[in-house]
């Protein structure tokens, strides 16, 4: 089950329009503790977020609110690994798996 779930993750990883990078173990705390967030644009260049919780989910148009979530967003990506480190970790671990 854990080969096929990284062996999803690789697949993924491969589209043009997704990142994968993984957070490492060591990192006890990071800017991401709160819960999912997706950040949206549109082509015109509006900024939006999603935040989930267990019980719901919050859309957030106010800019600053947005810009406070792609600030933690920068900030979780500067403490994960890079992608290519991230992805051949996850290469290890499948074939560990």
């Amino acid at each position: 089950m854990t080969r096929e779930l990284i062996g999803h993750v690789l697949e993924v990883a491969e589209l043009r329009n997704v990142e994968v990078q993984v957070m490492p173990l060591v990192r006890e705390d990071h800017a991401d503790l709160h819960g999912p967030v997706r950040l949206l644009g549109t082509p015109d260049n509006r900024r939006f977020g999603h935040c989930e919780g267990q019980e719901s989910g919050q859309f957030v148009s106010d800019p600053k609110t947005v810009s406070i979530l792609r600030t933690r967003y920068a900030g979780m990506r500067s403490q994960a690994l890079s992608l290519d480190d991230s992805l051949g970790l996850s290469q290890r671990m499948r074939g560990a798996a």
